[in-house]
């Protein structure tokens, strides 16, 4: 039986409300730490990379609730969105979409590669390719060109979460081989088809909007359920007000765990009953 976990993109909020989830189910004996296969976009890489490495998901859950030394407060409201919208949603063909938003990336003003870097190494306590298959999904910048890195390629963990994290307009594309990467949620904030061909599937989804020719979450929740049993879980109603407007602000990261950990009561025997 092959069981895969999909993590999707949400931003620092994201990564809190992953781990207090996890935590939570883990608590009442739903074990996804267990995953054969873990699919990690942007935040979820972050995760993903922790759990594949065997970081104890309830040390992680508490580190959520800790002051947020290192992390560097943004802003990624409607202002953002718009941008991304505006880039990107402007045609039907996806790649081309993906290039215009990677264009708009390289030339905007980010904080430098190195200093983002420096945040990224922060949150891998691990920071090497973990033996349990994980996938680490980014986007080629000046192509659109959907890329998904794993143990075999010739990338370090730490670039590879890098560039699954390198939102738009945010945070600097991250050079990889000579070329330069951004967010894999660029392509879709979940990359749930990724799983295809495992048999159990959970899908953590703190975001599960699209825009233009993005692949919507339904449509890969559809077509994975077609061979797979499948849960989803996103953000409910207290842990999207914990989350709030701004993903990317660390002084959520708390509220968002807790609200993560808190919904994993509400969650627990729907996601058992797929996991097995």
């Amino acid at each position: 039986m092959t069981r895969a976990l999909v993590l999707g993109g949400g931003g620092v909020t994201g990564v809190a409300w992953e781990w207090g989830l996890l935590a939570g189910l883990a608590q009442r004996g739903v074990a996804l730490a267990e995953a054969d296969l873990v699919v990690g976009t942007s935040a979820g890489s972050v995760v993903g990379a922790q759990l594949c490495a065997g970081r104890p998901v309830g040390e992680s859950y508490q580190a959520q609730l800790a002051p947020a030394v290192g992390e560097v407060a943004a802003r990624f409201g409607v202002a953002a969105v718009a941008r991304l919208v505006w880039a990107g949603g402007r045609t039907r063909d996806a790649v081309r979409a993906r290039a215009r938003i990677g264009a708009m990336a390289l030339a905007a003003r980010t904080p430098s590669e190195a200093s983002r870097r420096a945040v990224i190494e922060a949150r891998l306590p691990v920071r090497q390719w973990p033996a349990r298959r994980l996938l680490v999904t980014a986007v080629d910048a000046a192509s659109g060109e959907f890329v998904v890195f794993d143990a075999g390629a010739a990338v370090s963990l730490v670039d590879a979460v890098g560039a699954s994290c390198a939102v738009p307009g945010v945070w600097p594309p991250v050079t990889i081989g000579g070329r330069r990467y951004v967010d894999g949620g660029v392509r879709s904030a979940v990359n749930a088809d990724l799983a295809a061909g495992a048999q159990r599937v959970v899908v953590l989804a703190p975001v599960t909007s699209a825009f233009g020719p993005m692949p919507r979450l339904s449509a890969q929740v559809a077509a994975l359920r077609a061979a797979a049993r499948v849960a989803v879980v996103s953000p409910d109603r207290a842990a999207r007000a914990a989350i709030g407007r701004n993903v990317l602000d660390p002084a959520r990261r708390v509220a968002a765990a807790r609200a993560g950990f808190a919904q994993a009561a509400v969650v627990a025997a729907e996601v058992a009953a797929v996991w097995g």
